[in-house]
């Protein structure tokens, strides 16, 4: 934007407002801080010059007078005629001002000035500034107030900035290895364009075709000469290793196939795309693993885009070791709002192994992979949150060899297989994850597996909630797990796991099934409205059941069958359809101290040879008797209260046997 000028000769330097502080000040100063403002290399030749246009012949008749009155004293006439005899003296010196008082007297602006910067109408005003590129539009800001409140306009930025980056809505970059996008009308800041391209402005840009453009016209894209254009990944990567740019690489729309993609430094590469950007920007390898993370990766950024592995023979065993992201020892990259698939039969879409090995893997989504979504193994581990994982053909999570990753708030649903399976020694802390609709069971753990799985919901599986076998181990706390076709909690095979406090309930069978020689610790958890037992022990299975509330069932309560053992204790079972405890089959648990009430049939029944201990418990207000024994069983049975039951306190019938003595008891029959 061009000035017209007082006839004087030589052209005045203005005092003008910064555009980003709102002071006054020289243009040797503007925007020091600023990456879209050019170093001023003559900031001290401005300086003096300043100096000289104050006393010079132009101070007179400068078009800016008026915006020095916030600088310079008002002068009176006798200051002003003083200025007017400087002229006589040699130009560049200051002259001396007369300290004298009185009424100021402004000289006007010169007419072109005064109309270009306070009568043009804006629309005009941003008219031009829209032919301007970024460094110019910031110069033009430092003209006067009106230029830098026209020249923040959001939408001339806009237009820059999508011509620039392409994004549809502002990607901040506030701190490294942090983006995020905005809305323009909720964003805090007036102008949040302005912001991301300052944000981003030192970035390469990877997009094909363009580069030889770029550098052909440099009159087009005069300013931007510090911006970096390459055709390739791998050119940009290499000229990180040459250090051509700080390492902040932008991937625009369009796909990338058979790149070789390895990184060794903390390089930030991000899909750079308008709309949905991780749908533009596609990064694919049919031949080896798409992205390689090696030692020297440590906090390394890949964001936004869409990562895929389809080689062309899609069950080659040689592809069990290629993969969508492969991140080895000792490096910790950050993978953020990334689509990742992989068509291959064999290995997995997202392989973290080795020690050391611990990214950050979040808002991802491992979805309609032909093998395993997420593999976690040999000490690797990592922090992973509010990923979405589906749709998988062999588990969407596997932990194994003493993997040790932190799981929250991930989706993992409708897989092919199971949910989650750790197995081998893996561990694991699973956090607030939503688990369900999987072909198996939502958890699977088993040999020696000891994962740590809090506050997730574990539901509509299509088999069971969660499978503990093999020797299986883990801690499951505080989740709900319901609605699912099986048992919600299988626990066979000398299997030790401890369930405490769950919600299990509204299940299509029962709530916990415990056989096949199955241990654990079931505590302080509430089952309720499942269609079996709340809880089944059998074949040698025993358990420590405590603290629990078994209740509304729509069969029985606790179900003890086929030598089923255990210690059920303090307990409480009501409201159930069928008996609140069965004990049949060569069963020997011992009952202990449970409160058990309000069935709507028989409180406990032993029956076809059913055994063990009921003592101190306390049985009342069912429909039938309170304790019914039957057909060669022959339990233990002391100090028990037993009263209220409808059809009696104890029945005896059909060949059962019954170890009490009466004054001995305590038995208490109302």
């Amino acid at each position: 934007v061009s000035h017209t000028h007082s006839p004087a000769k030589q052209q005045p330097v203005p005092v003008i407002i910064c555009s980003q502080s709102n002071t006054t000040t020289t243009p040797s100063l503007l925007c020091s801080d600023c990456p879209l403002c050019p170093a001023d290399e003559e900031a001290p030749a401005a300086a003096a010059e300043v100096a000289v246009e104050e006393s010079g012949p132009a101070a007179g008749n400068s078009p800016y007078q008026l915006r020095r009155k916030s600088l310079l004293p008002k002068r009176t006439a006798s200051s002003t005629a003083g200025a007017s005899t400087s002229t006589t003296e040699p130009f560049g010196h200051r002259a001396k001002r007369a300290r004298v008082s009185g009424k100021s007297h402004d000289l006007p602006a010169a007419p072109a000035e005064q109309y270009l910067q306070q009568k043009l109408p804006d629309e005009v005003v941003l008219k031009i500034f829209s032919y301007l590129l970024e460094q110019d539009l910031c110069q033009t800001a430092c003209v006067c107030k009106r230029f830098s409140q026209l020249a923040n306009d959001p939408i001339l930025w806009k237009r820059l900035y999508m011509e620039v980056f392409e994004y549809t809505r502002p990607m901040m970059h506030p701190e490294p290895g942090k983006f995020y996008q905005v809305s323009p009308e909720e964003h805090d800041h007036p102008n949040p364009w302005k912001d991301s391209f300052q944000q981003l402005y030192k970035g390469a840009h990877v997009k094909p075709g363009f580069a030889e453009h770029f550098y052909s016209n440099p009159g087009r894209y005069k300013g931007r000469e510090n911006m970096l254009y390459y055709d390739t990944i791998e050119d940009a990567l290499g000229g990180v290793q040459e250090a051509h740019f700080e390492g902040l690489i932008f991937v625009h729309s369009g796909i990338y196939t058979d790149e070789w993609i390895y990184i060794e430094s903390p390089i930030t590469m991000i899909g750079a795309a308008p709309g949905k950007v991780s749908d533009k920007v596609v990064i694919e390898n049919t031949r080896d693993s798409t992205f390689v993370f090696m030692e020297g990766s440590e906090d390394a950024y890949v964001g936004y885009m869409t990562i895929r592995f389809n080689p062309d023979d899609k069950s080659a065993q040689h592809h069990n070791a290629h993969h969508c992201l492969e991140i080895t020892v000792n490096c910790s990259p950050n993978i953020d709002h990334c689509i990742i698939r992989s068509t291959c039969t064999v290995g997995s879409a997202v392989c973290v192994s080795g020690q050391g090995a611990c990214p950050s893997i979040k808002h991802c989504n491992i979805s309609d992979c032909e093998n395993v979504g997420l593999y976690i193994t040999d000490h690797a581990q990592g922090i992973y949150e509010d990923n979405e994982i589906s749709n998988n053909a062999l588990a969407g999570i596997w932990v194994k060899n003493h993997g040790n990753p932190i799981i929250r708030r991930n989706h993992i649903h409708h897989g092919r297989d199971v949910g989650v399976f750790t197995f081998d020694h893996g561990m694991g802390y699973f956090e607030s994850c939503n688990i369900h609709r999987n072909r198996i069971a939502g958890f699977e753990v088993k040999a020696y597996a000891n994962p740590t799985v809090v506050r997730c919901e574990i539901h509509h599986g299509q088999t069971g909630g969660i499978y503990v076998h093999e020797k299986g181990r883990g801690q499951f706390i505080e989740n709900k797990i319901y609605a699912n076709n099986f048992a919600g909690v299988w626990i066979t095979s000398n299997s030790d796991p401890t369930i405490r406090g769950n919600a299990i309930f509204n299940g299509n069978q029962g709530g916990v099934y415990i056989f096949g020689d199955g241990r654990g610790l079931i505590e302080g958890n509430d089952i309720h409205g499942n269609a079996l037992a709340g809880i089944q022990i059998r074949t040698n299975s025993c358990p420590i059941v405590r603290h629990n509330k078994i209740h509304d069932g729509q069969h029985g309560g606790i179900y003890v069958h086929e030598k089923g053992q255990g210690v059920i204790e303090e307990n409480e079972v009501y409201s159930n359809t069928l008996a609140g405890v069965w004990v049949t089959t060569g069963s020997t648990p011992v009952l202990r101290r449970n409160r058990i009430h309000s069935g709507k049939q028989v409180g406990v029944y032993f029956y076809d040879n059913g055994h063990g201990v009921l003592e101190d418990n306390d049985i009342y207000n069912h429909m039938y008797s309170g304790v019914q024994i039957r057909t060669g069983s022959n339990p233990k049975i002391r100090r028990n209260k037993i009263w209220g039951g409808q059809n009696g306190g104890i029945l005896v019938y059909n060949s059962g046997l019954e170890t009490s003595v009466w004054p001995v008891c305590g038995f208490r029959l109302i």
